[in-house]
C-alpha cells in the first residue's frame, strides 16, 4: 500500500462511500420517500443545488421521491412588500382572502415552479402540483382552540382560510411515480365548496406520506434535529418517547408540530420519520444512504 498515492486514496474513499450506500439502495429500491423541503435549504443557492441533485439521484437509483415544499418566509416578505402585515395566532398565519391570494401566488406560482425547474435542470423530470390539481388534497377549515384555564371553556380562534388535510388523492401520485415523474407539491388544499386553504407544509407532507404508506418521511429544518432539555441532539426516539416529550414540554416552538406530524405519520403506516438539518449539504443523501445519518429518527418501536 506504500505505492498508493493521495489521489488513489481519494478514489478509494469515494468507492467506500458508494459501497456503504449499496445496502440502503437495495433496501429502499422502488420505495416511496416523502421529503418536506423548507427553511434555509430553500434560500442558500448551494443548498438548493445540492437538494435538487439529491432528489434526481434518488429517482435514478430506483427510489420514488415526493417533494412537499414550504414557503412561509417568502410569503411574509411578499406581504411586507405590498404593505400587508403578517398576523399569527396560535402559531398559525391568519389567512384572509387577500392573504390567501398572496399565499397561492408565492407557493404555487413562484416557489413550486422554481423547484420544478431546478430539479429538471439537474436531469430529473419533476411535475409541479398544488392540492387543487386533480383534487390532490381535499381540505377543511382548521379549528384552533386557545386554553383559558381549567375553569373556562377553550377560546375558538378564527384564523381564516387555514386548513387541515381531509384526504389525499393517492392515484394521481402513483400514476406519476409509474411514469418516472417526481411530484413537487405546494401545500394548498381545496375545500368542499371550492374554497382554497393554506395548509402547514409539515402536515401536508405527513398526510401524503401516510396515504402513500411511504418508507420514510424526511422533514427538513434549520436545526440539528430534536434536542433534549440540555440542548443535546436526540438521535433516535420511539413514538412513545416522542409523545412523552410533547407532554412534558421538552420540545419548543416549531419542533412541536414537526414531532406531532412524525407521530401521526408513523401511526398512519410510514416506516420511519427523520427530522434533519437542511443547512447541511446533501442532508437527504446523508440520512438515507450512510450508516450514521443526520438529525433525529422517530420510529414506531425499537428493534
Amino acid at each position: 500500500m506504500d505505492s498508493v498515492t493521495c489521489e488513489d486514496k481519494r478514489r478509494i474513499e469515494k468507492a467506500e462511500i458508494l459501497s456503504e450506500a449499496l445496502p440502503y439502495i437495495r433496501k429502499f429500491y422502488q420505495r416511496t420517500v416523502v421529503v418536506k423541503y423548507g427553511g434555509h435549504a430553500m434560500v442558500a443557492e448551494e443548498l438548493k443545488e445540492s437538494f435538487a441533485r439529491d432528489i434526481v439521484l434518488m429517482k435514478y437509483i430506483g427510489l420514488h421521491p415526493v417533494v412537499v415544499h414550504g414557503g412561509g418566509p417568502q410569503i411574509g416578505r411578499m406581504l411586507e412588500r405590498i404593505g400587508k402585515k403578517s398576523d399569527f395566532r396560535a402559531g398559525m398565519r391568519v389567512t384572509d382572502e387577500d392573504t390567501m391570494d398572496i399565499v397561492e401566488m408565492v407557493l404555487v406560482g413562484k416557489l413550486n415552479k422554481e423547484i420544478v425547474s431546478l430539479i429538471n435542470r439537474h436531469g430529473g423530470q419533476a411535475v409541479g402540483l398544488s392540492g387543487k390539481d386533480a383534487q390532490l388534497i381535499k381540505a377543511r377549515k382548521l379549528h384552533v382552540f386557545r386554553y383559558q384555564g381549567d375553569d373556562q371553556p377553550p377560546e375558538i380562534v378564527d384564523i381564516g382560510l387555514v386548513g387541515e388535510v381531509q384526504s389525499v388523492n393517492v392515484e394521481i401520485l402513483r400514476l406519476l411515480e409509474k411514469s418516472q415523474l417526481i411530484p413537487v407539491i405546494a401545500p394548498v388544499g381545496m375545500g368542499r365548496n371550492g374554497e382554497t386553504y393554506n395548509i402547514n407544509a409539515d402536515l401536508v407532507a405527513g398526510c401524503v406520506a401516510g396515504a402513500l404508506q411511504a418508507e420514510k418521511l424526511l422533514l427538513m429544518t434549520d436545526v440539528q434535529g430534536v434536542l433534549d432539555r440540555e440542548g443535546s441532539l436526540i438521535s433516535s426516539m420511539t413514538v412513545a418517547e416522542a409523545a412523552d416529550a410533547l407532554q412534558d414540554e421538552t420540545l419548543k416552538g416549531g419542533m412541536i408540530p414537526k414531532v406531532q406530524c412524525a407521530i401521526d405519520a408513523i401511526q398512519a403506516g410510514v416506516g420511519k420519520v427523520h427530522i434533519i438539518d437542511g443547512r447541511v449539504p446533501h442532508a437527504v443523501l446523508l440520512e438515507l444512504f450512510t450508516d450514521h445519518g443526520v438529525g433525529t429518527e422517530i420510529v414506531k418501536r425499537r428493534p
